[in-house]
């Protein structure tokens, strides 16, 4: 979340500005992360709610790399990342790691975006694994990698 915030510093904001900006939209994320909510009617066309959020967090494939506002989801409709909680939303990895070691789970996805770069065969392929979504490209190489967790339902 740099980004916008780096551009208020460069447009002139006030430091002062920018943290409020950031503490504003740090306190909204408090509410929005909960099951305890269902819909909120008119304000999911303009604000982003705990259902749009369910969906950002969401591990199926149409949920991946969806609803990124903070604050409004106007941006995310704008942007063509908009999402409509469909079907009730699985949380987690697209591929879990089985581990509990939390260098693990801070590092794995760098590790394995560094494999594939390692192999990738050309330039194309190797920008795709470092920028694209999830999934991006050839299958990624599987050896060394722990197999998914089996999810009861």
């Amino acid at each position: 979340m740099f980004v916008p915030y780096g551009l208020m510093a460069w447009l002139g904001f006030r430091p002062r500005v920018i943290e409020n900006a950031r503490a504003i939209n740090l306190i909204y994320q408090f509410w929005i992360h909960t099951e305890a909510i269902d819909r909120l009617g008119k304000a999911e066309e303009i604000l982003n709610t705990p259902s749009h959020h369910r969906v950002h967090h969401g591990a199926q494939q149409e949920y991946l790399d969806k609803n990124y506002g903070g604050i409004l989801i106007t941006w995310d409709r704008l942007f063509g990342t908009f999402q409509r909680e469909g079907e009730r939303v699985r949380y987690g990895l697209t591929k879990n790691i089985n581990t509990f070691n939390p260098v693990r789970i801070a590092t794995h996805e760098y590790a394995d975006i560094i494999r594939d770069v390692a192999k990738a065969s050309s330039w194309k392929e190797r920008l795709g694994y470092v920028f694209a979504h999830p999934g991006w490209g050839k299958k990624r190489q599987d050896e060394g990698r722990e197999q998914p967790l089996t999810l009861a339902s």
